[in-house]
């Protein structure tokens, strides 16, 4: 009927400025290569850095509607969004729940910073706060006054280990909470980082192969570091590890 789906590469905004490469700009040259003549807009999608199902639609009550029951699924106990990610790093147990509060913080500052816009978000994984130097970073115990100023949002993400070797594996994740780059830091905390996360990899730090997690004061954003094996059986090599790109998924979306 009026809907489309499709699966969208990592790196592609949802919106974009005028000019810029983005998914809404490509929608008029995909209506005209469909030969629909209705307009398609989104009704949902993954963040920039992630790739996997958008969801389109050329009749605009249906659009309303389904954007409707995403908003209202959560409220409901319905988790309609699966991702899915390759981890460097296996999980202890095969499956279970990440729980913590997270915040955005200044980078090279303790202090939190409340007030800024969020741009470019959907769904499940809203975009990033615009126009700060802003970094999101995990609350593990956070207080009943931060929680109601809303300086800080508890978050919950279910994952199941579907597979592991050589030292990775492909998780199931699903997210029980919104928030940015939610899916980035649950995956840190369990000190198993998403392949390809540049921006969140470098606080998991190792000694003697066992990782622990290093604070945001310590460890500023790197390129992610990844061993000669891993290396070679991606063939990369470590200067063109800043292209790889984030790999994490959204993999279904289950419809009412």
């Amino acid at each position: 009927g009026a809907l489309l789906a499709l699966s969208k590469p990592p790196g592609l905004p949802i919106l974009g400025r005028p000019g810029d490469l983005s998914l809404d700009a490509l929608l008029p040259a995909l209506r005209r290569r469909l030969g629909l003549t209705a307009e398609l807009h989104v009704v949902k999608a993954p963040a920039r850095e992630y790739s996997g199902l958008v969801l389109l639609s050329s009749c605009y009550h249906t659009t309303k509607k389904l954007q409707q029951f995403f908003t209202n699924a959560r409220r409901r106990g319905q988790y309609p969004a699966t991702y899915r990610a390759i981890t460097v790093g296996v999980p202890a147990e095969t499956e279970g729940e990440i729980s913590t509060g997270l915040c955005w913080q200044q980078q090279g500052d303790r202090a939190m910073v409340r007030g800024c816009r969020w741009a470019g978000g959907t769904g499940d994984t809203p975009g990033s706060a615009e126009g700060c130097a802003l970094q999101v970073v995990p609350v593990p115990a956070p207080g009943r006054r931060s929680l109601a100023r809303k300086d800080v949002k508890s978050t919950l993400t279910c994952y199941r280990v579907l597979s592991a070797v050589g030292g990775c594996a492909l998780l199931q994740l699903q997210p029980r909470t919104a928030f940015p780059e939610q899916l980035q830091v649950h995956l840190t905390v369990l000190l198993c980082p998403a392949l390809g996360d540049h921006k969140h990899s470098s606080h998991v730090g190792r000694v003697l192969g066992v990782p622990f997690f290093l604070t945001l004061e310590t460890t500023p954003s790197r390129t992610q570091v990844l061993d000669e094996e891993l290396l070679s059986r991606l063939g990369l090599s470590p200067r063109q590890l800043h292209h790889l790109p984030l790999h994490i998924h959204l993999q279904e979306l289950v419809l009412p």
